[in-house]
């Protein structure tokens, strides 16, 4: 069934699988504060990381499709799962017949493209969900530009659960942290650049810091996402224009309003407001 969907111009819609959008979310508001924005979180099915291409595909469609309903032009895919197996379908095979217009953009790209500048050594780790890892983006990504630089990846289940269920700041969190950080150093001892890539993760970022050796440079998405989206935004003044600007922001999640709003209060530094909304 085709969508009807508005040609007014409308926020900017960021969509993740549960809190980990908001560390993109913010680093975004922070660059470009006079846009409007719509948050969802799909925390009612998180993780993603395990979850299939089939099904990541679906969910993550079924996300796109309620952000265009709501008005967005442009959805910004701030979960590096839904961007490894999600992103190029939607892209190919669903926004033709959707609307040609809109856009649908990932968080892959962005961090790839910087990591040329920071790596001294060309010895790349990057610490992943089960899917991200398994679906080998970052690799496929980082020697389409840097065809020289030797990539080593581990995935970390027991991470986004840790964000998810409020314990990233837990003594028990340790142990998994140490785990992970310990098994990526162990494949490549000389990595000295690691890709933190699940927007999850840079909400453990206090902990991954103590148990990373202090002359590996770590790097959260947010920035570089936030500043290729600005970029983005100037060569494309045709979908700027799509793009309302009064400073708003709407919170969405698929679970109970209460606890996404504590949970993403505390992590925003501000209270919010939160809806209930329902993906099929």
């Amino acid at each position: 069934m085709k969508q009807h969907l508005s040609h007014t111009p409308g926020p900017i819609g960021i969509f993740d699988s549960g809190y980990g959008g908001l560390t993109i979310l913010d680093k975004i508001r922070e660059i470009l504060p006079e846009y409007d924005y719509i948050y969802l979180g799909d925390n009612a099915r998180a993780p993603y990381g395990t979850r299939s291409f089939e099904v990541v595909y679906e969910f993550t469609r079924q996300a796109v499709n309620k952000l265009f309903d709501m008005g967005c032009h442009l959805v910004i895919l701030a979960c590096n799962t839904a961007s490894a197996k999600a992103l190029r379908s939607i892209q190919m095979n669903d926004l033709p017949s959707i609307d040609p217009d809109r856009r649908v953009l990932g968080v892959i790209r962005p961090t790839v493209e910087c990591v040329g500048e920071i790596s001294k050594n060309q010895h790349i780790g990057v610490l992943a969900t089960a899917g991200t890892i398994k679906s080998e983006s970052y690799p496929l990504e980082i020697h389409k530009l840097f065809p020289e630089i030797q990539v080593s990846g581990t995935a970390c289940p027991m991470w986004v659960p840790l964000v998810e269920n409020n314990e990233s700041q837990d003594e028990g969190a340790d142990y998994f942290i140490r785990k992970y950080i310990d098994q990526l150093l162990s494949k490549d001892p000389q990595i000295d650049t690691v890709i933190l890539g699940c927007t999850h993760f840079p909400i453990l970022l206090p902990k991954i810091r103590q148990y990373i050796p202090e002359h590996i440079s770590v790097i959260a998405q947010g920035e570089y996402v936030a500043e290729s989206l600005k970029d983005y935004l100037k060569r494309h003044p045709e979908m700027d224009a799509k793009c309302t600007k009064n400073g708003n922001c709407q919170f969405y999640t698929t679970e109970a309003e209460e606890k996404f709003s504590e949970s993403a209060s505390t992590f925003l530094k501000q209270q919010i407001s939160v809806k209930h909304i329902t993906l099929e």
